[in-house]
């Protein structure tokens, strides 16, 4: 199954491909649900990269985007070796200091979604911990990734 393939839940995803280590597997025989968390947030991250935006970035302009809440829903189980697919996506938020981050992930041997996720970001003063309107340089870089959501 190839990229194109793949039934994501929105067109155009950022993609991540991953596969679980001896060491993500629980006591349960599966990956373990916090390797899904690391994983969001390494694909998360690497989304951001790939539109221009880092974390010295943010420590330079003294912003960030924090998560204020998340949710997970944990659809089917995976084992080592099985090789999956992240998707991430960004939508609006509610009002200019915020964004939704979803996320999709896809075991590639039969195209079955196991993990759904999403984030509401806002963004804050990283000195401050306060929320704060998008900086210019973070709208340049997230508000084109969120066009026709």
């Amino acid at each position: 199954m190839t990229a194109p393939d793949i039934d994501w839940d929105l067109p155009g995803p950022f993609t991540l491909p991953l596969a679980p280590q001896a060491e993500d597997i629980d006591g349960l025989n599966h990956t373990n649900n916090a390797v899904y968390v690391r994983w969001c947030e390494q694909a998360g991250w690497a989304h951001s990269q790939g539109l221009g935006l880092d974390v010295e970035d943010y420590r330079r302009l003294d912003r960030g985007m924090a998560i204020r809440r998340s949710e997970y829903d944990y659809l089917l189980p995976t084992a080592q070796g099985e090789a999956l697919l992240l998707g991430t996506w960004l939508q609006a938020g509610d009002h200019g200091a915020s964004m939704q981050r979803h996320f999709q992930l896809i075991r590639l041997r039969d195209g079955k979604t196991v993990l759904r996720a999403r984030w509401q970001l806002v963004c804050i003063e990283l000195s401050s911990g306060r929320p704060k309107r998008l900086p210019p340089e973070f709208s340049a870089a997230y508000l084109p990734a969120m066009e026709n959501r």
